[in-house]
Parts: C-alpha cells; sequence; structure tokens
C-alpha cells in the first residue's frame, strides 16, 4: 500500500499547535509531530522538519529556503544583478540540505524563478555559474521540473561557455540530475545534441577532474533505462550513438589515462565505458583501443581502491560478453588479478566479480579448470555465503565452472544438487 502524503503547511499547523496549545519546547514539539505522523504512516520524506518561530499573534514565518526564494525573486524584478549571486548561493545551499527543502521550494514555484534569473545573467559568467549552481541543486530528484525553455538554456549555456570548466561541470551536474529517472528528458537532450557537447566537454577539459566525472556521469546516464513510467527506453541507442557517432569509447580511454592518481575519476570512467559495451564489437574496440592493457595495470596498481575496483571489474564484465576478448583477458593476466580482488575486499566487487568469472567460462569451459586452480571455487563460494545479492549470480557461476551447487527445487520444495 503506498505511503500518506501530507502538506508542509499541514505538518507546520501541528508543530505550532504543539508549542501554543500544548506549551511544548520547540524541539519537543518537532519531535512529537513526527511520531505522530509516522505513526499513522504517513511518509515525511517530502516534508521539512524544522522548527519555525511560532507566536501566539499568530505569525507564520517562512521557512529559510522560501525566505531564500522570496530575496532572489525581489533581486529579479529589479534587475539587481549584482545582488542576485548570493541569493542564489543562499537558495542553493538551503536545497542542499535535503529533498524537503527543494520540494518545498519547487512547490512555489521555485523553477521558473532560477531559470529566469539564468537568463538575466546569462553574460556574468560568475553570476551565471551561480545560478546554474541553483538549478542544478532544485532539479536533483526533481526532473519533471526541466522543461523545453530550460533543456535550451543548458545546452546553450554549454556551447557558450564552452572554456569555462567550473560553469561545464556544473550545467552537466544539471543534466545528469535532470535525465535520472526521467527517459523523456533524456530522449530530448539528446535529439537536441547535448551527446556531442558532453563528449566535447572531455576533450576541451580533459585536465579537469570535475569536468570528465560529471560528463562520464551524463554519458552513463544517458544509457540507463531507469524510468518506470516508460516500457521502452532509448539506453540501447543512445549508447551506440555516444560510440559510433561521437567517437566515445577513444574518448573515455583516452582521458582516462590523465587521472592515473584519481581513482575516483577513473572509476566514474570505467563505470561509463562497462555501459558502451553493447555490442561484440565495440567490446573489441575497447581492446583495440588499448582500454583493457589500461585497466590491467589500473586494477594491478590500484587494488586497494574498492570503488575502482568495482568498477574495473565491471568493464572486463562487459567487455568478456566477446569471446575473443575472454581469451585477451585470461592472457593478460586478469583472471589472478580477480582472485587477489576478491581476496582482498568483501562487499560490492563480490558481484561484479562473480559475473566476470561467469562470463570468461560461458561458451568457452576451457578456462574453468584455470578458474578453479586459482580458488575460484571456494571464493565464489565465500562470496555467496556472505553477500545476498551475490547469491543467483554465484550460484550460476558455479554451475558454469562445472561445481555442484545446492539449490531449491520450486516444484517440490526440497534440496539437491546439480554437477555438470
Amino acid at each position: 500500500m503506498a505511503s500518506r502524503r501530507i502538506t508542509q503547511e499541514t505538518f507546520d499547523n501541528v508543530v505550532r499547535e504543539n508549542m501554543i496549545e500544548f506549551e511544548m519546547e520547540p524541539e519537543e514539539a518537532l519531535n512529537e509531530a513526527i511520531q505522530q505522523f509516522e505513526s499513522q504512516g504517513v511518509d515525511l520524506v517530502n516534508v521539512v522538519k524544522t522548527v519555525q518561530n511560532f507566536t501566539a499573534e499568530g505569525s507564520d514565518p517562512k521557512h529559510h529556503v522560501l525566505q531564500a526564494l522570496d530575496s532572489l525573486q525581489k533581486a529579479l524584478d529589479l534587475l539587481a544583478l549584482d545582488e542576485m549571486g548570493d541569493h542564489l548561493t543562499n537558495f542553493t545551499e538551503q536545497c542542499s540540505l535535503d529533498f524537503a527543502h527543494r520540494h518545498l521550494a519547487a512547490e512555489k514555484s521555485a523553477y521558473a524563478t532560477v531559470l529566469s534569473s539564468c537568463r538575466a545573467l546569462m553574460s556574468d559568467g560568475p553570476g551565471l555559474l551561480k545560478g546554474v549552481q541553483a538549478l542544478a541543486a532544485l532539479l536533483d530528484g526533481q526532473p519533471d521540473l526541466l522543461d523545453l525553455g530550460g533543456k535550451q538554456l543548458l545546452l546553450e549555456i554549454l556551447k557558450q561557455y564552452r572554456d569555462h570548466s567550473i560553469l561545464n561541470a556544473a550545467t552537466i551536474r544539471a543534466i545528469r540530475y535532470s535525465c535520472l529517472k526521467h527517459e523523456q528528458n533524456r530522449q530530448d537532450l539528446v535529439q537536441c545534441g547535448v551527446l556531442p557537447l558532453l563528449t566535447g566537454a572531455v576533450v576541451n577539459h580533459g585536465t579537469s577532474a570535475d569536468v570528465v566525472r560529471e560528463a562520464a556521469c551524463a554519458l552513463r546516464v544517458m544509457t540507463y533505462d531507469d524510468d518506470i513510467r516508460v516500457p521502452f527506453g532509448h539506453a540501447h541507442d543512445h549508447a551506440k550513438m555516444i560510440v559510433m557517432e561521437n567517437d566515445g569509447l577513444r574518448i573515455i580511454i583516452e582521458a582516462a589515462k590523465a587521472f592515473t592518481e584519481n581513482p575516483a575519476v577513473l572509476s566514474e570512467l570505467c563505470a561509463t565505458l562497462s555501459r558502451l559495451a553493447v555490442r561484440n564489437e565495440f567490446c573489441q574496440d575497447i581492446v583495440d583501443l588499448g582500454g583493457l592493457n589500461f585497466m590491467i595495470a589500473l586494477l594491478a596498481d590500484c587494488i586497494e581502491h574498492r570503488e575502482l575496483v568495482k568498477q574495473v571489474l565491471g568493464a572486463f564484465r562487459a567487455i568478456a560478453g566477446n569471446d575473443e576478448v575472454k581469451d585477451a583477458i585470461i592472457s593478460a593476466g586478469g583472471t589472478d588479478l580477480v582472485v587477489l580482488a576478491m581476496n582482498r575486499h568483501m562487499g560490492s566487487p563480490q558481484k561484479q566479480a562473480c559475473g566476470l568469472l561467469r562470463n570468461l567460462v560461458a561458451r568457452n569451459p576451457d578456462f574453468s579448470q584455470l578458474i578453479l586452480e586459482m580458488g575460484g571455487e571456494v571464493l565464489i563460494r565465500q562470496a555467496k555465503d556472505t553477500h545476498q545479492d551475490c547469491d543467483d549470480l554465484a550460484k550460476a557461476a558455479l554451475r558454469d565452472l562445472g561445481c555442484k551447487v545446492e539449490f531449491q527445487e520450486l516444484w517440490t520444495g526440497q534440496k539437491g544438487g546439480i554437477s555438470r
């Protein structure tokens, strides 16, 4: 059953009643209201849970995020451009607190105010940066807010300020937020030409960690199929466009070479690379472009960085769908590093490792003995027993390796074993 929701006004009125009618202290009144609504099954994720300075005379002060919005709107009405920057920064700080603050601001027409502020500041780089940062903060978790005018403005900023790295990073972040769980925004932005602007940003700002990281994330989001409102998305088509029309594989691999000392950026690039390996020839292209050798060396050098290890294994798992690439991974010592990674890290890398080992032996059982000799069976069973989300994948990997696997037979409810 769906959770119940209430308005901000309803919540604030209850807090006020607790303070005035029941003479509670502010924090006590707030906690009492929270407990009361939660006990009734109300989801308070969209409610700002702060104490306002209510008085018996009936004054009704606004939440800080709305005060910041009002100040911004007044400056916009007066075209006081020199004052708008501070108000935008204040508004961004408030929206960054949590989703409830962003939601409340959106309900009070914040999107139109912030977008108009950005337009008014188009010729003022520093001011526009603050406007785009405010827009990105507002769009986080609220992609439905972005309209056609907003899409056109974001793309125009990337074109007009293509040499401004900080503004590029902020604009791309706003694009990324607007495309998460929103297929229509993705399709519209791709149709309007966002992909060459994103790959171009990586090329133009190849030494800027912020730009490269944000652009890699945004490119990856364009390949998502995460909008439950849409039965069929264009994730596969977008991945092909990034690779075939925008040279995405080469650009990402070349960009990674500039950040060998930055695991955070490398993690994003490897994660994006795995999302682009959607065709057999793309997997081979990654090898031909030096991506496999680069990631092998990267895994060996950065084996202590858990998130990076996870993403590199994920990329290997993706490109191992190509039978010739399987041979290349084995020949390059990839299996040794997978075993080393599984021994070194518990948690999320285990799932990627199980998937990779399974892919390596799929349609090529000759590799099974090699993996078993390295202790692969023990490690996979350990991952299966330790991590619930590894269970199905680990069982499949064990079966493909020819190991005995116990499973629950759905038709009898009895445990049995199979051996291949």
